[in-house]
């Protein structure tokens, strides 16, 4: 691991659960290719090591849990994903395809919207900071939820509703995340930490075989993939290869950075 990937997540234990901390909060927590192996790499450590019971993944500071690409990064011309075709294969912030038996709690500490809500739903548990707000407003950018968005939100919430916020874009606070059942709990910032680590405690006191058995069960894990998921990141990949390259897909960040409406084509 390099002093990049080690400084982009923070990783500590505290007993039996490990926090995983997204740290690049002058840059919103977005997702780098260091923040992608780190997070990945945590993942990784967390699966293995027999200590450890339960992850929590979080971002630093108080504004932010993760808002997504880093599109400045993009703009460099940086790759998000390490070259390696495994630890690209973990899917985006190393995270979204990355299934393990570990249960993982996401401490939401600011917005989530993008990326960050595809880390959310992506997460078997969510505990949220009243102030935390969410969203997939990637079709106001002329792209779409690519990272698990599109179909984990009607999977994970009332179709209509999810459906709404899909093709809308519009974002929804904390409240109406707990009320649709996307948070398990929400608390002040303050004592954001304190939740997660108490949620964590009363899972990590349970026996670890059955926990993990039982998560594998509930979600389909089966040798580190979830196989119903196949058919969803197939599809997935032909889109992106469509609307990805599109001009719209250009126009939406353009439009974005020049503070103007967009002007959609269709192509």
């Amino acid at each position: 691991m390099t002093t990049e990937t080690a400084q982009a997540v923070l990783v500590e234990r505290k007993g039996n659960v490990l926090i995983a901390t997204i740290n690049r909060p002058e840059a919103r927590n977005s997702v780098n290719a260091a923040v992608h192996l780190g997070l990945g790499l945590a993942l990784e450590e967390a699966q293995s090591d027999p200590e450890v019971r339960v992850v929590i993944v979080t971002g630093a500071g108080d504004q932010a849990f993760c808002a997504g690409a880093d599109l400045k990064a993009l703009s460099r011309g940086e790759r998000l994903a390490p070259d390696d075709k495994t630890q690209a294969g973990w899917g985006f912030a190393g995270f979204v395809q990355h299934p393990i038996s570990k249960p993982i709690i996401a401490a939401v500490n600011g917005f989530a919207l993008g990326g960050g809500t595809e880390l959310a739903l992506a997460s078997d548990l969510v505990v949220a900071a009243d102030s935390a707000s969410f969203g997939l407003p990637e079709v106001k950018r002329g792209i779409f939820a690519a990272a698990g968005g599109a179909f984990r939100i009607v999977q994970q919430l009332p179709t209509k509703i999810a459906m709404e916020y899909l093709l809308t874009g519009e974002p929804f606070s904390a409240q109406k995340a707990l009320e649709l059942g996307l948070v398990n709990k929400i608390v002040p910032l303050s004592e954001l930490m304190d939740a997660a680590l108490e949620l964590a405690g009363r899972i990590a006191s349970n026996a670890p075989l059955s926990v993990q058995a039982s998560k594998r069960l509930a979600m389909g894990i089966v040798d580190g993939a979830i196989a119903s998921d196949a058919q969803f990141w197939a599809q997935n990949r032909k889109e992106s290869r469509v609307v990805m390259t599109s001009e719209d897909a250009r126009e939406g960040p353009l439009a974005f950075a020049q503070k103007r409406t967009p002007v959609w084509k269709a192509s």
